[in-house]
């Protein structure tokens, strides 16, 4: 069956946010009284939504849920000051893009990060480009990797879902392309090797935005 569609990851497939999340992260840490972790180590720490993010940069727990909730309060509040300072989309998606916005294929971003951060680095840093829609967390559907949102978003696009390639970074993302019954393509110059893309269900791996062309051409 033909790929007719793409629904992007955001965070380490579309844009390079680690180090502004490691950041603001590392504020809110210092703020109430943690260590800082090296920008490396947000590689693990991205891809589950903010919550988890400050439940792993705590470090070993458990944890007060009130400690939680307060650090990702901090973290919004930080991350509301840095997040475009560093931020960028990767080397080769703007040509992607184009490239795909050229041929008419419609296309979608599906994110864990809070649904304002989304639509906010969407609309400023990608804004270019058309996106049938734009999901992150915090609203009616259960963060990746459920699959309740990207099947929706097949909907939306009215694209049966074996039709639509997922390109993302994350175990998760895999997790979610192959629960909605979509084709899982992993991103190697995200945050994840890989051996955990193969090991939760990459069907290709591509390691240039550019090198997806090439999968919907031989369809």
């Amino acid at each position: 069956m033909p790929f007719s569609a793409v629904l992007f990851d955001l965070d380490g497939t579309l844009l390079d946010t680690l180090a502004d999340v490691a950041d603001a992260t590392n504020a809110a840490l210092a703020q109430l009284g943690f260590p800082p972790h090296p920008v490396e180590a947000f590689k693990y720490f991205i891809g589950d939504g903010m919550e988890q993010l400050a439940r792993r940069a705590l470090g070993p727990g458990p944890h007060d849920p009130e400690l939680v909730a307060r650090c990702v309060e901090r973290i919004r509040q930080e991350y509301a000051r840095c997040w475009d300072c560093k931020t960028r989309p990767y080397a080769g998606v703007s040509e992607l893009l184009d490239q795909l916005a050229s041929r008419g294929i419609p296309m979608a971003v599906l994110s864990n990060k809070p649904q304002d951060f989304t639509q906010l680095c969407v609309q400023r840093l990608l804004g270019r480009w058309r996106f049938d829609a734009v999901v992150g967390a915090g609203g009616q559907f259960p963060p990746k990797p459920h699959p309740a949102a990207a099947r929706c978003i097949a909907q939306l696009l009215k694209v049966p879902p074996p039709q639509i390639v997922y390109l993302g970074d994350t175990n998760t993302d895999m997790q979610t392309a192959t629960a909605a019954g979509m084709y899982p393509v992993g991103a190697l110059w995200g945050f994840r090797p890989a051996e955990e893309l193969r090991a939760s269900g990459a069907q290709k791996l591509i390691a240039q935005p550019l090198e997806l062309l090439s999968l919907l051409e031989s369809q």
